[in-house]
């Protein structure tokens, strides 16, 4: 390998060179071999345990991703960014995966669904007491037109309390 490689191993954590500068050999390969994978090989197959990151680069937990510790201390190393990539696409494809289940729903479209329904339901209360009023009126031997205005005050009040509701969607 050439150097320019190795002192950039060696910045990124990959390799550790001793006190006074130079690398031993075996231990480097063997870092450089757990921290390296060809390009098709698959990732699960380089992945170190978390206590081997932690004695040799900074201190990744189980999912890979980089502890406080780590953060402050100045980066990721390559490594720990292609993890957190991994990490990032499982993500996406587990939402993907529940979206095509039908299990996950567009937001957008059941707001206006729930508006739709709203609307409707108002609609069908304003309307009521022009149905209902003649035959109330009839049946209680009162006039129409004032059984009429007294359902459509009461309907209207009902309705005003009802809008003071907010649905939260968090």
């Amino acid at each position: 390998m050439s150097d320019t490689a190795v002192r950039k191993a060696i910045a990124a954590g990959r390799i550790t060179a001793e006190a006074d500068g130079t690398i031993n050999a075996a231990r480097a390969d063997a870092e450089w071999a757990a921290s390296t994978r060809a390009p098709d090989a698959p990732l699960a197959a380089t992945t170190r345990p978390a206590r081997a990151r932690a004695v040799n680069g900074p201190p990744v937990d189980d999912v890979g991703t980089v502890t406080p510790a780590s953060a402050a201390g100045g980066g990721n190393t390559y490594a720990q960014a292609r993890t957190a990539n991994e990490v990032l696409k499982a993500q996406h494809h587990k939402l993907r995966i529940a979206q095509l289940k039908g299990e996950l729903v567009d937001r957008s479209q059941v707001m206006a669904q729930v508006f739709a329904l709203a609307r409707a339901e108002r609609d069908a209360w304003l309307n009521w007491p022009a149905r209902i009023s003649s035959m109330l009126a009839a049946e209680l031997n009162i006039d129409p037109h004032v059984m009429h205005v007294a359902l459509e005050r009461g309907v209207r009040q009902h309705l005003a309390e009802l809008g003071d509701f907010n649905a939260r969607l968090d």
